[in-house]
């Protein structure tokens, strides 16, 4: 249990959190959010010692394992899987032991070494941490690379699998999908809801949140709110509340009626069934919000373009690629791509990192030239493109209006003052010097000025990183509104599934159209891994030798009795889960009310505790269950 006793918390001379009265329960799974510069990664330097508490207490227990992401990686010649293996630094201290007795011939030192691993689990850790790495995307040939070999974004990869393979109680985790694609997004959800500690995350990334968290924390206004559920559960009790403080009428009603119009429009789309189906999926979780969305500090559009050319642009059995380094020729990394993009379309690229969604991007752009096939394009097609080096171009000590005023020359500074209001750089805004900008604001004035020029074909590279959530729906809501036609790629689902009528699977050096929404490349994704699994299995088997009928009919006897155990097994587990959540839902009834915090500090860590036996239970009957079902289904 980690308690927080009227604390408080400075930057500078502003105040970023006063008087937070809070108790976290052993193995809850809590998503802080709240504005960027709200507090969220100072609370997290807090809980790691790295700041002190500018009044109030924090209680921590004594022996608590605390793991989270380093920010940095150095260039180290340690071999990627070595260095991951090294966030278990109990298990790398005796490991050390272990080389360094066996160097010395001190066989005591060695058994000593030898049984502390065992402990550990040590043996396996290699194997532990391969998994991990290959999860987060690292193809096995990478394993054995230098750290320093990696760019920056993989750096960030292994840094996060090295605070993953570190047993903690509490797991801290600050933007962790940030240069993740969606396959290591699904991947590490399915991870993060096994966890057994307490997991505390920063994310602007709902689905992720939907996915992985039991609890909310909303920092607002220097005070800290708690909330039973996830992201979706928090913004409509937050809709409540703020509906109780008299949000006005009139902009909650042009919100729904903003909202209306999407699911109006997208219900008509009879051509694309399932996208139109997930669209409505996706609005059903925001009914009921519009208070919040109303509260949003400001939104933002995309000019209507002026004209929008019907067959825009198109590749023709295109291969594309990079030179390489020594210069004599090419390495490949999409081939035979034949791509078309048409009035109004919304194009969606899904597939791993490395795999060659950038690539194609440049190459519709222009920015990459096709090693073979052909570019064809509209001639009235306007092209905004937004990648990271679009952000990183931003000129140092340059304004937003000086950024404008190079894009249109001789006009005049008051309607380019108001065009950069509606993207909230409004008054001496507009003079600042973008060196100041957090990443959030640069990316937004990296889109305006794409804005300005009317494209009526976006090409969005990762737009949302560094968006908090509230940018991220206010961008949502542009695209949806939109004239033009769009290609995004993104690892936000919530983003993806708003705005994207289609989708594209990027992989294998080939581009091919995904049948489906991205409910089902979610399950298509798993499918494919349990698939691999399989067959890993399968390769591994000798071969069986032959069997007597007799023996046939013993085993297909012994079988049906397994089953019949199996299936007896199963509902019972299944009962008892059901027990174990009707259990769980008077706990956290009971913690969710304000009344049980002036109770006795024991009696609470009592219900913290069984809170905590109760989910414990349950994850490994639902492990047990997942065993049986898959044996029963094999």
């Amino acid at each position: 249990m980690i308690a927080f006793r009227h604390f408080a918390l400075r930057r500078g001379s502003r105040l970023l959190l006063s008087d937070i009265d809070l108790v976290i329960q052993s193995g809850w799974r809590l998503g802080v959010i709240g504005r960027n510069g709200c507090g969220k990664s100072s609370l997290f330097a807090a809980l790691q010692g790295q700041l002190e508490s500018d009044a109030g207490e924090l209680d921590m227990p004594g022996k608590l394992r605390l793991a989270s992401v380093a920010q940095e990686t150095p260039a180290l010649p340690d071999l990627a899987i070595d260095y991951v293996m090294g966030g278990d630094e109990e298990l790398a201290a005796a490991l050390r032991d272990e080389a360094d007795a066996q160097e010395r011939g001190d066989i005591e030192a060695m058994a000593r070494a030898h049984h502390r691993i065992e402990e550990l689990h040590g043996y396996d850790a290699r194997a532990r941490a391969g998994r991990l790495m290959h999860g987060l995307g690292f193809a096995p040939e990478t394993h054995e690379r230098a750290v320093k070999e990696f760019s920056g974004g993989w750096r960030g990869r292994l840094n996060l699998a090295r605070a993953l393979m570190c047993p903690s109680d509490l797991l801290l985790l600050d933007e962790p999908t940030n240069h993740l694609d969606l396959d290591a997004v699904l991947w590490l959800e399915e991870w993060l809801r096994r966890y057994q500690g307490t997991l505390m995350i920063i994310s602007h990334d709902r689905e992720f949140l939907d996915g992985v968290i039991t609890h909310t924390l909303h920092l607002n206004e220097g005070r800290a709110k708690l909330y039973t559920g996830n992201y979706s559960a928090f913004e409509r009790l937050r809709a409540e509340q703020l509906r109780q403080q008299q949000i006005s009428f009139e902009r909650e009603q042009a919100e729904r009626a903003h909202l209306q119009s999407f699911i109006d429009r997208f219900k008509a789309k009879a051509s694309k069934a399932k996208q139109a189906q997930s669209r409505m999926k996706r609005l059903e979780k925001l009914a009921g919000t519009e208070a919040v969305r109303a509260e949003r500090p400001f939104s933002f559009s995309f000019p209507k373009p002026d004209r929008v050319p019907d067959a825009m642009l198109q590749l023709g059995e295109v291969r594309a690629g990079y030179p390489l380094e020594s210069g004599e020729g090419y390495s490949t990394v999409l081939d035979n791509v034949g791509f078309s993009i048409e009035a109004g379309e919304r194009i969606g690229l899904l597939g791993p990192n490395g795999a060659g969604k950038s690539t194609l991007v440049k190459t519709l752009v222009g920015e990459l030239e096709p090693l073979a096939g052909e570019r064809k394009v509209h001639k009235d097609l306007k092209i905004g493109y937004f990648a990271q080096h679009t952000v990183e171009s931003l000129r140092a000590g340059s304004s937003p209006l000086d950024h404008l005023q190079d894009r249109a020359p001789g006009v005049g500074n008051q309607v380019l003052r108001d065009f950069l209001g509606t993207w909230n750089f409004a008054g001496d805004r507009a003079f600042e010097s973008v060196d100041g900008f957090s990443g959030g604001e640069r990316a937004r004035l990296a889109l305006a000025l794409i804005a300005w020029d009317k494209p009526n074909l976006l090409l969005l590279d990762e737009p949302t990183n560094h968006l908090d959530l509230e940018m991220r729906e206010a961008l949502a809501d542009a695209l949806a509104d939109f004239d033009g036609a769009l290609v995004l790629v993104s690892h936000d689902r919530h983003l993806l599934g708003m705005v994207c009528d289609s989708f594209w699977r990027v992989a294998d050096t080939r581009v091919e159209p995904f049948d489906g929404d991205l409910d089902d490349y979610a399950r298509w994704l798993r499918s494919r891994g349990s698939q691999a699994k399989k067959a890993e299995k399968s390769e591994a088997k000798p071969a069986a030798p032959v069997e007597s009928p007799e023996e046939r009919r013993r085993k297909a006897a012994a079988q049906r009795d397994q089953e019949k155990t199996s299936r007896s097994r199963v509902k019972k587990i299944e009962a008892r889960v059901a027990t174990i959540d009707a259990e769980l839902g008077k706990l956290e009834a009971k913690l969710a009310d304000p009344a049980t915090y002036n109770g006795s500090t024991a009696e609470l860590m009592k219900l913290g505790q069984q809170q905590a036996d109760l989910r414990k239970e349950k994850e490994t009957l639902e492990a047990e269950w997942l065993e049986l079902y898959e044996q029963l289904e094999a």
